[in-house]
């Protein structure tokens, strides 16, 4: 995850370097040789993500490509205000481990689970997950992907009845998804609780252009309103499709950037605002196809 950015360009390896120094380990050779059990673990998934967002920002940056506007998808959004100017990278670095490590601890193992329900209006979700919940047991929407992708969580056993019911009423297809906790709902009010005073200790800055927040799909362009943004969004539902929405039409948008290891966003981005133009750059060699069509144009 990230070699190849780090062996063609010096911007890409200050950042592993830095990160590595922020956290007092080599998080770079994790990234690069593993074991990817031990980069699974959710403390060291969720800053390694981050360094190689960040790692990947400065080089586009580099290169003259600006953003008018900027979002990221749950910890993408710690991304999105690092590069944004809201946020020092070490102290984002040290704050998304935290946060792994919370979010890990917040639920016994087994005990929650999340499923993407497919094919079933974002309403009728919503009533499902309503209806398998209980007194007792959590279920809830934890993210708005795209039209046709929306994925729940809480307690496993409420889980399960959502996804029999979802299909019941029509969706397409039901699916489990293996993660180590279940993100985004009530279950992680600890997780929520720990990272706050750690969030209100660590300070923010004003953002050099906005970024469109999780848990409210509204442009930000104050640290203060970034941080708060940040503490509700850990159980908060993550609102995908109304942010790449929001971004479309006020920003006007027609150009979507993904900066980091993979290529889903860009894929719901196109599901959410058809027609929309996407490329990611989750290795060198799509960022340079990509500057070469763009300087021919």
């Amino acid at each position: 995850m990230g070699q190849a950015w780090a062996d063609g360009f010096p911007e890409a390896r200050a950042a592993f370097e830095e990160a590595d120094e922020a956290l007092g380990f080599p998080l770079s050779r994790l990234c690069w040789d593993g074991p990817g059990e031990e980069l699974q673990l959710t403390a060291n998934t969720q800053p390694a993500i981050l360094a190689t967002s960040v790692a990947i920002h400065r080089v586009v940056a580099a290169s003259g490509i600006e953003a008018v506007v900027m979002a990221g998808h749950s910890l993408g959004e710690y991304s999105a205000l690092v590069a944004a100017g809201a946020l020092g990278f070490a102290d984002a670095l040290r704050l998304v481990r935290k946060r792994g490590e919370l979010m890990q601890e917040a639920v016994p193992v087994g005990e929650g689970a999340m499923a993407a329900i497919l094919g079933l209006d974002a309403h009728r979700v919503e009533e499902v997950a309503a209806a398998a919940a209980s007194d007792a047991e959590v279920c809830s929407v934890a993210n708005y992907n795209s039209p046709e992708q929306t994925v729940i969580a809480g307690h496993r056993q409420a889980v399960e009845r959502a996804m029999e019911d979802a299909r019941a009423k029509g969706a397409k297809r039901a699916i489990a998804l293996p993660v180590s906790a279940p993100f985004h709902c009530a279950l992680m009010r600890p997780a929520r609780q720990g990272l706050e005073p750690l969030l209100e200790a660590t300070a923010f800055s004003a953002l050099s252009v906005p970024v469109v927040n999780n848990v409210d799909a509204v442009p930000e362009e104050s640290g203060e309103e970034a941080r708060r943004a940040l503490v509700r969004q850990v159980d908060g539902a993550v609102r995908w499709v109304q942010s790449v929405r929001l971004i479309a039409e006020r920003f006007a948008v027609g150009e979507f950037l993904e900066l980091g290891p993979g290529s889903v966003l860009s894929g719901l981005v196109r599901r959410i605002v058809p027609g929309a133009s996407t490329a990611s750059f989750a290795e060198p060699e799509s960022f340079e196809r990509w500057m070469a069509a763009r300087s021919s144009d």
